[in-house]
């Protein structure tokens, strides 16, 4: 992916205001930090990594519980259930309710992995947050933005799409992917 050659290079695509719609300009703001600010109403456009959560789940047999994504980024390829935090939850709230709906499965968070600080063809940078969840019921089937839903064992499994769901997988059953 991409890296941002420069902080003009961040603010290229925005030209106007979500506030009042007039033309956005690059200067620098009260702490001296190059961004892209309305001359009419004073808003400051931030541009700050999108946060996400990533699940991991194994089930008794201690087989990893992975999606094969159906839209972009990476459509085609497996990954972790996982989505962008919604506003309006908590980063434990998004889990679950990702879980439920890419894999119709109900879960509950064992807990915490870690962070991951990444790329994102869309957003430009992704804050992730792991968490390891146990399945307490649901029906199991692929949905959301879920082509499939399987359990692969640990010794094979396919190629991860996201470097943050590689390095979940990583610290949680010490496998390395690729």
């Amino acid at each position: 992916m991409q890296e941002v050659k420069n902080v003009i290079d961040l603010y290229r695509n925005a030209n106007y205001c979500q506030v009042c719609g007039n033309k956005l300009e690059l200067k620098n703001d009260r702490e001296g930090k190059l961004r892209a600010i309305c001359p009419q109403c004073g808003f400051i456009l931030y541009k700050n990594p999108i946060p996400a959560v990533a699940i991991l789940v194994q089930n008794d047999a201690s087989e990893l519980l992975l999606v094969k994504r159906l839209c972009e980024p990476c459509a085609g390829m497996w990954a972790l259930p996982s989505g962008y935090i919604e506003i309006n939850m908590t980063p434990e709230e998004n889990a679950i309710a990702e879980m439920k709906e890419e894999t119709g499965l109900d879960g509950e968070i064992l807990h915490y992995i870690d962070w991951y600080y990444g790329y994102s063809p869309i957003y430009l940078r992704t804050l992730s947050i792991g968490f390891c969840m146990k399945v307490t019921g649901g029906i199991f089937q692929a949905g959301d933005d879920a082509a499939e839903a399987r359990f692969f064992p640990l010794h094979d499994l396919p190629p991860i799409a996201f470097a943050a769901h590689r390095h979940f997988i990583k610290l949680e059953t010490g496998i390395q992917t690729n």
